[in-house]
């Protein structure tokens, strides 16, 4: 079983458990998960990453073993908290690789902070940026809507915190089997208190603050690597989320499809994401250019 180290940051009244695998000196790669996961999510492609990078992964603010969650929910706030961790481990020239809602806060700390050596954004559209008013208008992903409301999810969800989560398991990846009972578990656990709860769904109350920032962004052009990833068998054309992206100013861009996933693709196909991201930091390596652009079809 692989040795992943736990410690506890405290920053500015927030308490962040990190999970760490890998050599202390290697080049790091910080890992941020989605809702409604945890650090745990990261489980397979940190051991993979073990043997040549330093993976470190948290807990979002308020979720699982961390505490004392964004007021705001909005990501440039909990991108701030990133980039305090990232400050206070020495961490030089990270990675930031985000899957869903820790691909908004990859995107956020991007547009906000220098230093990073790239960001991989995994299956998520960008508040503020093409295709997010189509996302908004799709009765597909009413969750958006209901989770912004004050007060009411909490009271929906509370103490049925594993069957809601199953739901959105089984309805948004390739092969429900692949998010295993185990991490369902964990899942449903790093959500079992109100303010897990509430701190979770914060995330989406934030969007309306997300939107302002993004848009207030955009247009400003930067030379980071960024690469972009979604499952195959997810909703929406990939070239359009790349679309929205080069027109708020992103200039190397790379895109992927990941074969037989859905949008939980850390669970799904570690070893395929893995390999994607792997590439990206490899090849990001070289000389700046003044653009990468890769898509597959």
């Amino acid at each position: 079983m692989s040795n992943f180290r736990h410690t506890r940051v405290q920053l500015d009244g927030i308490s962040l458990h990190v999970a760490e695998l890998g050599d202390p000196h290697a080049r790091p790669v910080v890992l941020l998960h989605g809702w409604p996961q945890s650090w745990a999510e990261w489980r397979q492609v940190m051991e993979l990453a073990a043997g040549e990078f330093r993976a470190v992964a948290i807990d979002l603010p308020g979720v699982g073993q961390s505490s004392g969650a964004a007021a705001d929910g909005s990501k440039r706030a909990l991108a701030a908290i990133v980039h305090g961790l990232i400050e206070h481990l020495g961490l030089d020239r990270p990675v930031i690789v985000g899957h869903d809602i820790g691909g908004m806060i990859a995107y956020a700390h991007l547009r906000r902070y220098h230093g990073a050596a790239g960001v991989v954004i995994i299956d998520v559209v960008i508040p503020g940026l093409d295709p997010w008013e189509e996302v908004i208008r799709n009765p597909y992903l009413w969750h958006f809507a209901l989770h912004a409301i004050p007060a009411l999810p909490e009271l929906l969800v509370r103490g049925h915190q594993s069957p809601y989560f199953d739901y959105f398991f089984d309805v948004l990846a390739a092969d429900p089997a692949r998010i295993t009972p185990d991490a369902r578990a964990a899942y449903a656990q790093a959500y079992a208190s109100d303010a897990a709860l509430t701190a979770g769904f914060g995330f989406y109350r934030g969007f309306a603050q997300d939107v302002h920032d993004n848009l207030d962004e955009t247009g400003a052009a930067t030379d980071t690597p960024v690469l972009y990833v979604r499952g195959a068998a997810s909703h929406g054309n990939i070239d359009t989320y790349a679309q929205g992206l080069r027109a708020a100013g992103v200039r190397r861009l790379t895109t992927r499809l990941v074969p037989e996933a859905g949008h939980f693709i850390p669970d799904e196909q570690p070893a395929e994401l893995w390999r994607h991201v792997h590439e990206f930091i490899t090849s990001s390596s070289a000389p700046p250019c003044s653009r990468t652009d890769e898509s597959t079809p």
